[in-house]
């Protein structure tokens, strides 16, 4: 037998086979901390914080179907895009799409693509006419916006394709807003 010294180590470290003890121990949290470090990852992948895949919501009504492809969930401070499509299926004399003031607050519109050709906010709902629709006659429209720093939680309202005053077809949002 040997009479040298054992090695020192610094405080707070212990090799795992010096005190069994205390090394299985530490095996155990390691792996639960392996595992939570991978469902958390696999969560941020699916989209669960925000930046996932969008998804579209199409209503269809006699006049028109709407399509609305706008992410559900979103972090603060990010840029989204949201594209609206409308299909007419019978005639629309002034195509109209209405967006409720509650559905963008705090948010930024950066881009509106094409252009309407009037824009004005009635009855708390931005409103931006596109002129009349043939039947079968498609309409896309892009838009680009970023989340201000204020809005937390989420916000909701919805997206209404008017002809001229009359509602034709609307799709109830709601988008979370994740810190």
């Amino acid at each position: 037998m040997s009479d040298a010294p054992a090695p020192s180590y610094p405080d707070g470290i212990v090799p795992a086979h010096a005190d069994p003890a205390t090394g299985s121990g530490r095996g155990r949290r390691r792996w639960l901390a392996l595992i939570l470090l991978s469902a958390l990852m696999l969560a941020a992948l699916l989209g669960v914080f925000g930046g996932g895949k969008a998804r579209s919501v199409t209503i269809a009504s006699d006049a028109a179907m709407l399509d609305v492809h706008t992410p559900r969930v979103i972090r603060n401070g990010m840029f989204f895009e949201t594209r609206i499509r409308v299909t007419a299926r019978a005639p629309i004399e002034k195509a109209v799409i209405a967006v409720d003031a509650t559905l963008w607050r705090d948010m930024t519109i950066n881009t509106m693509i094409p252009a309407p050709s009037e824009e004005s906010f009635t009855d708390g709902a931005f409103r931006f006419d596109y002129g009349p629709l043939k039947p079968g006659e498609t309409l896309d429209i892009k838009i680009d916006g970023q989340i201000n720093p204020p809005l937390f939680a989420g916000t909701q309202g919805k997206i209404a394709l008017l002809d001229g005053e009359r509602e034709r077809a609307a799709v109830p949002l709601t988008i979370m807003v994740l810190p």
